[in-house]
């Protein structure tokens, strides 16, 4: 099996798309704009291969765009332009042209929305008639050192030494991204060379503590143990919400029964584990790895398979299940928590849906035309809420990736140099009828569960957040803004 990858790098991609042009090819149309288009279109070709290199803030999911959907765009360029040019149309069909390529050929990969709405903007961006404006020139991207603009009229030679002209390595901010997505993209890469480097270390022995495997194992299933809360007595927590049973209500109940699962699936892995080590009971496949993982400071899969979706090591989730736990608790409690912590629900989305029910039979509203907005508050801890609003809730623990915020102005800014996430404040949803939402200036961001934002199977995006903007929504779109519930 042949497979030929895209170069590394806007120019060798660039170079190696026009390698492939023939100069018949770059004459089949007599359109005026016709060879600027190509150029344009090559970059485009590039653009949306090397956004892969980014990893989750370029593309939700990797796409192979290949040389095939850029010899179609060309067809379809010659078919519009052909006509337009006999029919003495001075207009071009920038309207087809973008559905056709940016939603059609390059769009009809894309099976996750909110990368079908990067290449509609990229659309946006590289075509119309401004690109061809003489008052005020066109650039793809230009700074001090380096100008990606569209070469003149000309023959192949042009704009092949134009290409020639392009440095070898190109910044992020050439495709719409921040600096901070390189560092983003450097950091992935180190964190998983570890984590393999980590698997790969040898499993006998002893730990750097002089400390036996085995024995350091049962250290760490005894500490986990004796952290475990006791199971939650369902019957009596029903008993007491029984004569006010709201659709929160519900999702507690139902979330405290998958934590109730998930505890006593830790409890009887641990115990069964230690008498395995201490060779009462047979060490089984499964019991191995959970030893493995306890040993190696990761997430045992068969409790990963009861807990919601994390990137966390096992230390850092030990803190989130206890804080879990202690919402949980005070919930039942003291009732529902003035500001609700969303990534300590095992379905954050269940208590969103919940809300809207509730305030749709409050205020007799159709279900199915409702629907939530968000506001950003001024509040920058969830202690600093000291009570309930009165309509919808509040929500802590979001987190910012792609942008900053400030408080101040409350408006997504540009993010600061190595800041790759920040904590966005307390977060206020309301519930509202979808005829009467109007929203001007705002981004319509995803929040994720995870920095692994949504798969190809569409697991991972919990609902979407209005934030406000003074800079148009392309810029943030570009730069792959969103929130999510967990910072790894």
């Amino acid at each position: 099996k042949v497979v030929t990858e895209p170069p590394n790098g806007l120019k060798l991609n660039m170079r190696a798309t026009y390698f492939k042009i023939s100069h018949e090819a770059l004459s089949m149309c007599p359109h005026s704009a016709y060879k600027s288009l190509v150029y344009v279109l090559a970059f485009f070709h590039a653009v949306v291969q090397e956004r892969r290199k980014y990893g989750k803030i370029g593309w939700n999911v990797s796409y192979d765009f290949n040389e095939s959907d850029f010899l179609v765009c060309m067809e379809i360029l010659i078919t519009y332009l052909k006509k337009a040019h006999e029919q003495n149309d001075t207009r071009i069909p920038w309207g087809s042209l973008k559905y056709l390529i940016g939603e059609v050929m390059y769009g009809g990969r894309c099976i996750d929305s909110f990368d079908r709405r990067i290449l509609t903007t990229y659309m946006d961006e590289f075509l119309g008639d401004f690109i061809f404006d003489t008052f005020q020139p066109f650039h793809f991207f230009h700074n001090d050192d380096v100008d990606y603009k569209i070469p003149e009229d000309g023959n192949k030679d042009n704009y092949t030494d134009e290409i020639e002209s392009l440095p070898l390595a190109n910044t992020p901010e050439v495709f719409g991204l921040h600096p901070n997505a390189e560092i983003g993209y450097y950091t992935q890469a180190a964190r998983s060379m570890w984590e393999h480097l980590i698997d790969l270390q040898p499993q006998t022995g002893e730990s750097g503590s002089g400390m036996g495997r085995d024995e350091y194992i049962e250290h760490v299933a005894m500490d986990i143990q004796s952290k475990l809360p006791t199971i939650f007595d369902l019957d009596a927590i029903y008993k007491k919400f029984v004569l006010q049973i709201t659709p929160t209500t519900v999702v507690l109940l139902q979330e405290l029964e998958r934590f109730n699962l998930l505890i006593d699936r830790m409890l009887r892995s641990l115990m069964e584990l230690q008498r395995a080590l201490a060779g009462e009971v047979g060490m089984s496949s499964e019991l191995d790895e959970v030893a493995r993982a306890l040993f190696n400071g990761h997430i045992p899969a068969i409790w990963r398979r009861l807990a919601p979706d994390t990137l966390k090591s096992l230390g850092n989730w030990m803190i989130h299940f206890k804080r879990r736990f202690e919402q949980y608790a005070s919930w039942i409690e003291e009732g529902e928590p003035n500001v609700m912590w969303l990534s300590g629900l095992h379905i954050p989305e269940s208590y969103l849906t919940a809300l809207v029910q509730a305030t749709c039979r409050k205020n007799s509203w159709p279900l199915d035309r409702s629907t939530l907005y968000t506001q950003v508050t001024k509040y920058p801890d969830a202690d600093d809420v000291m009570e309930r609003p009165g309509n919808g809730c509040f929500i802590c623990g979001l987190y910012l990736e792609g942008a900053a915020w400030d408080i101040e102005e409350g408006c997504l800014i540009r993010s600061q140099p190595k800041e790759l996430v920040i904590e966005l404040p307390v977060l206020k949803v309301i519930p509202i009828e979808g005829h009467r939402l109007k929203l001007q200036n705002t981004l319509r961001t995803p929040v994720y569960t995870t920095s692994l934002r949504r798969n190809a199977m569409g697991v991972g995006l919990v609902f979407e957040a209005d934030l406000f903007t003074t800079r148009h929504i392309s810029h943030w779109v570009l730069q792959g803004v969103c929130l999510a519930l967990n910072a790894d």
